[in-house]
């Protein structure tokens, strides 16, 4: 059985930094790309990072100054490294494995407030 799950969310200050992680069990995780999204109250689910099995990492133009994601194919694990972070990055953050089919984690809420 297929599992995938976040953790490292929470409370974090405007201009402060968090680490995501996604831990991945019962799967063949190096062949998958691996994705971030996150969704905020009422908005869409938005992808945020992605980085392919070789490890080629792309971003949206608005977070690529802001976000890391990077991964362990060894680990089954991967991360999501923000820093600055604004009100405007508050969501819920889930991790995404890609190839032949599509696997989603439980997410993780990150908050972004004073």
């Amino acid at each position: 059985q297929v599992q995938l799950v976040e953790s490292g969310g929470g409370l974090v200050q405007p201009g402060g930094s968090l680490t995501l992680s996604c831990a991945a069990s019962g799967i063949n995780f190096r062949v998958y790309a691996m994705a971030w999204y996150r969704q905020a109250p009422g908005q869409e689910r938005e992808m945020v990072a992605i980085i392919s099995s070789f490890g080629d990492a792309n971003y949206p133009d608005s977070m690529k100054d802001r976000f890391t994601i990077s991964r362990d194919n060894d680990k089954k694990m991967g991360w999501l490294q923000m820093k600055s972070l604004k009100p405007e990055d508050t969501g819920v953050y889930y991790c995404n494995l890609r190839w032949d089919q599509e696997y989603w984690g439980q997410g993780t809420q990150v908050t972004v407030s004073s």
